[in-house]
């Protein structure tokens, strides 16, 4: 099973969580989150992200999410990159993360295309009523 690791902005991944353990009505293994703070430095926190990064990871890779490409949490999540083994995306949102979820069984590949599509296809006009 491929691991998730949130990297974002205060406390957005842990909510991130917390919905997606209301949806899925229990707390899915394998994902953390790590919160950086404004004054958080990031290479003093670096150590903590490769750390959170070794806990969900069974052998099979690691997905980092991060909130906002070229933000601190973003660069942060850069310098975990290994291609093919810990992979990154941008733009968490709770469609993206529930569809990482469901597709984490199929290899990085397919999990990676399925995170990305859920982020895009959960961006909608609403339909008025």
């Amino acid at each position: 099973m491929i691991g998730i690791l949130l990297i974002t902005h205060g406390s957005f991944g842990e909510s991130l969580i917390q919905n997606v353990c209301h949806v899925l009505n229990k707390r899915p293994p394998l994902i953390a989150q790590l919160g950086v703070a404004a004054q958080d430095d990031p290479l003093d926190i670096l150590p903590l992200a490769r750390l959170l990064l070794k806990e969900v990871d069974a052998g099979e890779g690691v997905l980092v999410m991060t909130d906002i490409f070229g933000a601190t949490p973003g660069n942060l999540a850069l310098k975990l990159l290994d291609p093919g083994h810990v992979e990154g995306v941008a733009g968490a949102s709770l469609p993206m993360l529930l569809r990482a979820l469901t597709y984490r069984g199929h290899g990085m590949e397919t999990m990676l295309e399925k995170a990305l599509s859920g982020g895009r296809d959960g961006v909608i006009k609403l339909p008025a009523g």
